[in-house]
């Protein structure tokens, strides 16, 4: 079983730690693309910054961004699983994780990544701020850089498991799975139903997917199937409902009433 995470927007910058080596992340078949965007990222960003907050969607306040990308290649780095932050990431808890389920995150977790593509939680990254749906000038389109690559890095990571897409819009338009493959893939959306009503809702959204991600891990269970992800869910205490296959995979539902 393979877990796909969204990003984070929020980063936490290391205060030391070794620079970035792009050969040492892992699914390296991604160094080429990797090396473009990066250079086309702080090449804008040290060159133009004024171009480079527009592009970055910066406000006044957040200029600091700009200069911190400009030098991303002698940042320091820290491990993935230590750079993001935000709802999603708070409720996984991967610091406060089991030695086995850590292990397990290890194995089974990777995070999708405007600027790198997909990362595994050990694999050692600065922080950086680059929004999936950024054009870099000369480059083009973030999600159109990764489109014909990130399909032979995501089928190495999953194998022959699951493949758990718990990515945003933003980022599924990285790359969507091929027919032979959605038919091991689960996505999953979560509703906030109250008053019989139920809507998506960003926060508990986020904040569910964090701890169905740290309950899985801690279980250690690896379903092999979509329909037997939704079983293992239920037995972790969800609700959970199964939609039709769709060219994404099968959708779940799970369903809450309260954060």
């Amino acid at each position: 079983m393979l877990i796909l995470l969204p990003p984070s927007e929020g980063k936490t910058a290391p205060r030391r730690g070794k620079p970035l080596d792009l050969a040492s992340l892992s699914s390296p078949t991604l160094t080429e693309t990797r090396t473009t965007l990066l250079r086309a990222l702080t090449d804008l960003c040290r060159d133009d910054p004024d171009r480079a907050a527009g592009v970055l969607g910066l406000g006044a306040g957040q200029l600091d961004l700009v200069d911190r990308n400009a030098g991303l290649v002698s940042a320091p780095t820290a491990r993935a699983d230590a750079i993001y932050t935000g709802v999603l990431y708070d409720a996984l808890g991967f610091d406060s994780l089991s030695p086995a389920a850590r292990r397990r995150a290890t194995a089974r977790v990777a995070v999708t990544s405007s600027l790198f593509g997909i990362v595994r939680p050990g694999d050692r990254i600065p922080a950086y701020r680059l929004s999936g749906d950024a054009t870099l000038p000369g480059t083009g389109s973030v999600a159109g850089a990764w489109r014909d690559v990130l399909g032979v890095a995501v089928r190495e990571a999953v194998g022959s498991g699951l493949l758990v897409d718990l990515r945003s819009g933003t980022y599924a338009a990285f790359w969507r799975p091929e027919p032979d493959l959605a038919r091991r893939v689960a996505t999953v959306r979560v509703l906030h139903e109250s008053g019989g009503r139920r809507t998506v809702v960003s926060h508990f959204n986020k904040a569910t997917k964090g701890r169905i991600v740290r309950a899985l891990l801690e279980d250690g269970a690896n379903p092999g199937t979509p329909t037997a992800l939704a079983a293992t869910l239920e037995r972790l205490g969800w609700s959970v409902e199964v939609g039709e296959r769709t060219a994404r995979g099968t959708q779940l539902d799970v369903v809450v009433s309260e954060v």
